[in-house]
């Protein structure tokens, strides 16, 4: 039998099957990142034409809080929902890590955002979007998904089994 037509093992149909789920959570956090993105955006802006004018920290604190709710109740209840458990304990917990991991990925925008700008001097608008929203966005998101996957919304009961670890 040539290696074509072999039936697939049962540990290369569970690799498969892994990597269908991966490309699945991607594409769906990449969905839910770009709907809070444009939510982030839209409460920014709004707040700032209107009740924040004059204050574009809070403006800007208010629609961060927001699009991470909203990405927090997304991504719980669609990305990771086969990898979460029921306990209200772990909810707290879960939403806790979220918090941390957003925390994180935001200080991993603002030091792209403080590198370019204060150390290698390029203080352009251009260049503080390219290296805030930019490569800091990107690189604060591959850092987020990692982080969920791993710690926010990784299953409590979910153990290596011996086909997992071969």
């Amino acid at each position: 039998m040539s290696p074509e037509t072999e039936a697939p093992t049962p540990v290369r149909a569970a690799r498969a099957a892994r990597l269908l789920t991966l490309g699945r959570q991607l594409a769906s956090f990449g969905t839910i990142g770009a709907v809070c993105f444009v939510i982030d955006l839209a409460v920014y802006n709004v707040l700032r034409a209107t009740v924040l004018p004059d204050s574009p920290i809070w403006a800007k604190v208010v629609s961060a809080v927001v699009s991470t709710a909203v990405a927090w109740l997304a991504n719980r209840s669609i990305t990771f929902r086969s990898e979460r458990g029921v306990d209200r304990r772990a909810t707290v917990r879960e939403g806790l890590l979220f918090a941390l991991a957003n925390l994180v990925g935001l200080f991993i925008a603002a030091a792209c955002l403080f590198v370019s700008h204060y150390v290698l001097g390029f203080r352009s608008t251009l260049a503080d979007n390219v290296a805030g929203n930019g490569v800091g966005l990107v690189l604060g998101t591959a850092f987020r998904f990692a982080a969920y996957k791993a710690l926010v919304f990784r299953s409590t009961d979910a153990r290596p089994t011996k086909e997992a670890s071969a």
